[in-house]
């Protein structure tokens, strides 16, 4: 694709995207993929201009539908609205990628995948669902890091070469036959033997492997690495998929890490167990020799030949009881007991079996880890496939939501603007029965029409309800009608009320305005009282012309004003009105915010007057009668 024809890219910000990603076809990938975060990371290219690209890329520009500001606002409310409900970044970006699209079939395959979320979100704990997805992330690829305390013995330069290819330097230290003596300097060697001409017999801490092993056959890690950093990120993945109800190879995956938590020897362990044994062996032998009484041939044979035998039954019997002592503290058993009074530790013994002792822990786990790491790297593409299916589950899930606590429908697609029991999704959260539903029609031939009727009646919020409910069927949403029909246009224009328009306002309103009669693209032209022109006359004639143009095109218009008698004498169109019918009891206006169709309506001042009479006092409420009487 061309990245230049996208406004702000030039020709080397283009070939810096394209280079980023290593070819074009890598890139094409990416769009397809969604990657906006790493698109965005590309200095030059912020998240916005991200989503640009790709919107662009994937047929969506949505510049070219919604013409005008409100148009655009009103879009933005409604992704808005909807990111309310994602939890993750992806997610996020999905969403903003949502355009607008005529493309029937694409319209209909959102349209079903978003009314089969709202299904599936309704039968699901919402709230724990939304908790954990916000705990789901991409997998972050991690490296083990370099332990120095390990060493890779080689017996030849070509081995130590292929190692070194390897980059397995990178995490431990590689050592060749000549440094052979330095093996005790390390608490665990890994020996990749092709001859086994090194002798080892008396190494404890020595694990052997051939030299045609494997990467992780040899660094385990280099597997492992990567689901210890994403352990949570997996624990959470499995809590949601069994939530779901759907099958999960990460079950396996937590079962063969959770496997090889092994406790570290724990040296102080055997230091606190011999001294133990020492003090309680130093007792009992003081207690036992007070009962020893020696003959004088005994003391005899103690001066000349050591040992009495009663007194070494006493120190076997001793040392045996502390020997078992500590075997029941550490799990091994040994002798670190030099025989005197008081019995001397042999501190040489003890630091060889803790060497012994952390050197079989290494064996034991190196073992461990090499079975998981081989059963892992054949779960690695399951797995990431599962990361991404949650990650594309939170747009689900999102747009599942979005459609539930909205209670939206799909619309029809047809040759007309049609809707029963419209709400602005601004008042669809409420709850109450305060709410009052809109119908409203538009069709061909009365596919222009005033809107009529007393202020704050609702005529801006009918205007806002049919553009939301045309955009969002245009991006293939569900709406908030119980029943819609929607004719898909290429643009949609939405004017708001202006102050006033002085003559640079009034300008550049006509620039923007005249390509709404003059383009031959079907439109949709939403104008919100647009007598605020300088001149009523003025105004009335530019309105008559506008909807002259209008109706005998495929386009569709609703013209929101108060000068609709004074505009019906230029041209001939469909009058609506919105009609208050009195005050309540709280004295606020009673309106129904349907339109009555072929109907002018009052924009009944007096009602308004009277309302705000009844909510003043003092001296202003005085002023506010006085103007009452002369209705």
């Amino acid at each position: 694709m061309d990245l230049t024809k996208i406004k702000g890219i030039g020709d080397k910000l283009a070939k810096k995207i394209i280079d980023s990603f290593g070819s074009e076809e890598k890139f094409k990938t990416a769009i397809r993929n969604y990657e906006v975060d790493k698109l965005s990371k590309i200095e030059g290219v912020s998240q916005a201009k991200a989503i640009e690209i790709i919107n662009a890329a994937l047929g969506n520009p949505k510049e070219e539908f919604l013409k005008t500001g409100r148009a655009i606002q009103i879009y933005d409310e409604i992704i808005d609205r909807i990111l309310k409900y994602s939890n993750t970044k992806y997610g996020k970006n999905r969403i903003l990628l949502i355009g607008p699209t005529k493309d029937r079939s694409k319209i209909q395959e959102n349209l079903d995948f978003v009314m089969n979320a709202k299904e599936t979100v309704s039968r699901l704990p919402i709230d724990e669902i939304s908790s954990l997805l916000k705990k789901v992330n991409p997998s972050v690829r991690d490296k083990p890091k370099y332990d120095a305390s390990r060493a890779l013995l080689v017996e030849s330069r070509e081995d130590y070469n292929r190692l070194m290819d390897m980059d397995l330097n990178r995490y431990a230290t590689i050592i060749t036959a000549e440094e052979v003596e330095n093996v005790e300097d390390y608490e665990f060697v890994v020996y990749i033997f092709s001859t086994g001409q090194i002798e080892l017999d008396d190494a404890y801490n020595v694990a052997m492997v051939t030299g045609d092993s494997l990467e992780y056959e040899i660094i385990p890690e280099t597997v492992l690495s990567y689901y210890y950093t994403n352990y949570d990120l997996l624990y959470n993945i499995l809590k949601i998929k069994e939530i779901l109800g759907r099958e999960s190879v990460i079950g396996e995956v937590i079962e063969i890490l959770d496997s090889l938590h092994s406790t570290k020897v724990d040296e102080s362990v055997f230091d606190a167990a011999v001294e133990d044994a020492k003090k309680e062996a130093d007792n009992k032998l003081k207690e036992s020799i007070k009962q020893v009484d020696l003959k004088g041939e005994e003391v005899l044979a103690l001066m000349n030949e050591g040992m009495p035998a009663k007194i070494q039954s006493i120190f076997d019997d001793v040392i045996k009881e502390a020997k078992e002592k500590i075997k029941e503290k550490t799990g091994c058993s040994f002798d670190p007991f030099i025989q005197k009074y008081p019995i001397e530790i042999d501190e040489h013994e003890l630091e060889r079996v803790k060497k012994q002792e952390v050197a079989r822990q290494h064996l034991d786990a190196f073992d461990k880890k090499v079975k998981a790491a081989s059963r892992l790297s054949g779960l690695k593409e399951r797995t990431e496939a599962e990361i991404q299916e949650m990650l594309e589950f939170d747009y689900e899930f999102a747009l599942g939501c979005f459609a539930h606590y909205y209670n939206l429908s799909p619309p029809k697609i047809g040759n007309k603007f049609d809707f029963r029991g419209g709400i602005h999704l601004n008042l669809a959260l409420e709850k109450g029965n305060n709410i009052q539903k809109i119908d409203y029609s538009l069709q061909i031939p009365e596919n222009v029409a005033l809107l009529t009727g007393a202020n704050s009646g609702g005529k801006t919020t009918l205007l806002e309800t049919l553009a939301q409910i045309s955009i969002m069927a245009q991006m293939g949403l569900p709406v908030r009608a119980d029943e819609a029909t929607v004719k898909l246009v290429d643009e949609v224009y939405f004017f708001s009320k202006k102050r006033s328009l002085d003559a640079g306002a009034f300008e550049s309103f006509l620039n923007t305005f005249m390509p709404v009669v003059i383009t031959e693209t079907t439109k949709l032209a939403l104008l919100d009282e647009l007598e605020a022109i300088t001149e009523l006359e003025a105004a009335v004639k530019i309105i008559a012309s506008f909807i002259d143009l209008l109706k005998d095109s495929d386009s569709y218009a609703v013209i929101v004003t108060h000068m609709a008698q004074e505009i019906m004498k230029y041209t001939q169109v469909r009058v609506d009105g919105i009609e208050a019918k009195g005050l309540d009891e709280n004295y606020n206006l009673i309106v129904d915010r349907t339109p009555r169709m072929n109907y002018l309506a009052k924009s009944t001042p007096e009602l308004i007057l009277r309302m705000i009479y009844e909510k003043s006092d003092g001296k202003l409420r005085e002023i506010y009668r006085q103007m009452l009487e002369k209705f």
